[in-house]
């Protein structure tokens, strides 16, 4: 079976375009390792950017919609499976994977982090959390959690359970369970 990496994105069509770069870099990145791309199923923004990359590379892509973006999906998926709303969308798209990468994104790729996250920490799942981070996108969430730990409502163990790092070969190595020596938090 072949490794399989759910990106969390942005689907904003107002992002600057350096984040559609990131994206790219991502998705030709996950298909020159082989992997099978897991998405939110959408063709736009930083979400399409990162599947047609993936795909234009040799790669598989899974897109898994929710019924209310249909008007959004990305059809040119291998494979697109729809969800009944955004909490089977979730569920599903990390039942898809082996590893869970966040890049830079708004409200939605929040809610998909911190489910992600506290699924981890109740032993729903296993598997790597990273978040790609080239210019500190999440640095007030992850400050926020630090200081959430420091006045107890965070365990010690929770800040080590996701992986910040900086470049895309260090996010797909930490994708892999390889941690670069750098990662911080």
């Amino acid at each position: 079976m072949t490794f399989s990496v759910c990106v969390f994105c942005s689907s904003s069509d107002s992002v600057d375009a350096g984040y559609l770069k990131l994206a790219q870099e991502v998705g030709t990145a996950v298909a020159a390792r082989g992997w099978t791309l897991v998405s939110g199923g959408e063709r736009v923004s930083m979400m399409g950017a990162v599947a047609v990359a993936a795909r234009a590379a040799g790669g598989q892509t899974v897109g898994i919609v929710s019924e209310s973006l249909l008007q959004r999906a990305d059809l040119d998926s291998d494979r697109l499976v729809v969800a009944e709303g955004i909490g089977a969308r979730k569920q599903r798209m990390a039942e898809e994977a082996d590893a869970l990468l966040a890049l830079p994104g708004g409200l939605g790729t929040c809610d998909e982090i911190f489910t992600a996250w506290t699924e981890r920490m109740v032993g729903a799942h296993d598997k790597p959390l990273v978040l790609l981070d080239p210019e500190d996108h999440f640095r007030g969430l992850l400050d926020w959690v630090a200081d959430a730990r420091a006045r107890g409502f965070v365990q010690e163990r929770s800040l080590a359970a996701v992986r910040q790092v900086r470049t895309v070969a260090d996010a797909l190595d930490a994708c892999a369970g390889r941690f670069p020596a750098a990662a911080s938090r």
